[in-house]
């Protein structure tokens, strides 16, 4: 009984994580169902006969869990089922021109050719990123097709029939995947960089009052709930193999929603990498953090503005960068905070080349600028992260960050002054009433303002 609620319980966190999941498991349901169709309905069962088995099996296998995923294993199986039915019929054909003693040795000799060149192309790393799947389905077809038809009269209809089998399982699991609930790889890569950069940021953010110890008794709480925070970086250290793998799989997806058809995926794997090697710099600075050698709190006061300028500088940064890639927006502002860390990095050298360290001891002193330096770096990576987003921003053809208008309307202090200026012409008296705005210097605005009423009292004074 306990070990069912042990599954249940974590039945539910797997769900929670991803909900994604729970539909997709339902996608691979409804597909299976479709497709064995074929041996329940007996018209379908009497065209394909067992043959229909392909159907289901390559749903089993093609069908994963983004868009991505499932059109290139999808369509390197088609190929490769194609191509490879092709060549066994030809093999066959060319073993059944050697007699009965020469066709079988023919067909192993085929099979075994065929068999190995295949499998060593398989090692090349540019096939295997992208065709591994295709070449074991090559191989697995030539050899079923070729030693089947060997004892099998009508080669030609057991081609045309496991080939439609598989066309079928596999357009099924594309349309589900695309057209029901659709996940996209591409969308997953540019989701997981942006979350990267954040957890870099809330580091960096809260390193320098941590480092230096000068968080007060009323930041305390605010320094502890973010605690958690601090170690979320370690999920970058290990994301390289998940980047290439969505990286892969987006190649294959159609252009969706602002993502196009040749979308720049190269560049975000070389964002990725500099997003990495950020991660591993502040990986070796937070050891830091609890070291053994203890720097003087004296020392760190006396430093404490520059180192905390440093690392507060670079986190808005990385948060800017984050909310830049989120949204598709060009970065506006990280240059800003990026020249404000340079500036604070020369204030802190300037301090160090007073003297200021004279009297502290060696193994404090090899602590403090280890720590110093590696905080150096993660400015100069920091950098190279905006130059790389702003590659990725251009090659994407991100939109430029629109400012909001202020709406609210601007209050003056302008005062209307009202003057009678009685004016005498002729024989007629005149009075003049002007409305004047004062307090507004625009000039149009004073003569938009300016109203003149004339009223004229004949024979009065």
């Amino acid at each position: 009984m306990e070990k069912v609620r042990e599954i249940v319980r974590e039945g539910r966190r797997v769900a929670k994580e991803d909900p994604r999941r729970v539909v997709h498991s339902f996608k691979v349901g409804l597909v299976l169902a479709l497709v064995s169709s074929f041996y329940y309905y007996q018209p379908l069962y009497d065209s394909f006969g067992v043959n229909a088995m392909w159907a289901v099996m390559t749903v089993v296998v093609v069908f994963e869990f983004s868009v991505g995923a499932t059109l290139g294993k999808g369509l390197n199986r088609v190929a490769a089922t194609l191509f490879a039915g092709g060549l066994g019929i030809g093999a066959h054909h060319l073993a059944s021109m050697s007699g009965a003693t020469g066709e079988p040795i023919l067909l192993a000799i085929f099979v075994f050719v065929q068999a190995a060149l295949s499998t060593f192309v398989r090692f090349f790393p540019r096939v295997k990123a992208r065709y591994d799947y295709s070449l074991l389905i090559f191989i697995l077809t030539f050899a079923l097709i070729s030693v089947s038809g060997f004892r099998e009269e009508q080669v030609l209809m057991l081609t045309h029939k496991r080939i439609s089998t598989v066309i079928i399982g596999g357009l099924s699991c594309v349309l589900i995947s695309i057209f029901v609930c659709p996940v996209w790889a591409g969308q997953d890569l540019h989701s997981l960089l942006a979350s990267n950069l954040e957890k870099l940021s809330f580091f960096l953010l809260g390193f320098g009052d941590k480092y230096c110890e000068a968080v007060g008794n009323d930041d305390t709480k605010e320094v502890d709930k973010r605690k958690n925070d601090f170690d979320n970086y370690k999920s970058v250290l290990n994301s390289k193999s998940n980047e290439e793998s969505l990286a892969n799989f987006a190649k294959w997806e159609p252009g969706h929603g602002q993502f196009r058809f040749r979308h720049p995926w190269k560049q975000y794997l070389a964002l990725g990498e500099l997003i990495r090697q950020c991660a591993y710099r502040i990986h070796a600075l937070n050891s830091y953090l609890n070291d053994d050698t203890k720097v003087s709190i004296d020392i760190k006061k006396k430093l404490r503005e520059p180192l905390r300028r440093m690392s507060l500088e670079s986190g808005k940064a990385m948060k800017e960068m984050s909310m830049s890639l989120k949204n598709m927006t060009k970065p506006s502002s990280c240059e800003l905070h990026v020249q404000n860390a340079r500036s604070a990095c020369k204030s802190l050298t300037n301090l160090l080349n007073s003297g200021i360290l004279k009297e502290v001891e060696p193994l404090e002193l090899i602590s403090l600028l280890t720590a110093i330096s590696l905080l150096i770096d993660i400015i100069n990576l920091t950098e190279k992260i905006l130059e790389s987003l702003h590659e990725l921003a251009s090659a994407a053809k991100f939109k430029n960050k629109i400012e909001r208008p202020n709406l609210l309307p601007e209050k003056t202090s302008a005062k209307s002054i009202v003057s009678v200026r009685p004016i005498k012409c002729h024989d007629d008296d005149h009075v003049i009433t002007i409305i004047e705005d004062d307090g507004n210097d625009d000039d149009t605005s004073k003569n938009d303002s300016r109203k003149m009423k004339e009223v004229s009292n004949h024979g009065e004074t």
